[in-house]
């Protein structure tokens, strides 16, 4: 969960200064794929977590 976390903030960090200071446009851009795959990670966590068989 932390991890999650943690690159949460790192893409919302490097999104944040992509955007205001110019010509750092590709801070924005890796900030946008550090938050897909994130995204992604969570996604697949909170699939396989839900796939247990109760006995």
């Amino acid at each position: 969960m932390a991890l999650v976390l943690f690159l949460l903030l790192v893409a919302v960090v490097l999104g944040l200064i992509g955007a205001v200071a110019e010509g750092l446009t590709y801070l924005l851009i890796i900030g946008i794929v550090v938050l897909a795959l994130d995204l992604a990670y969570v996604a697949t966590r909170w699939r396989h977590s839900h796939r247990r068989v109760a006995r």
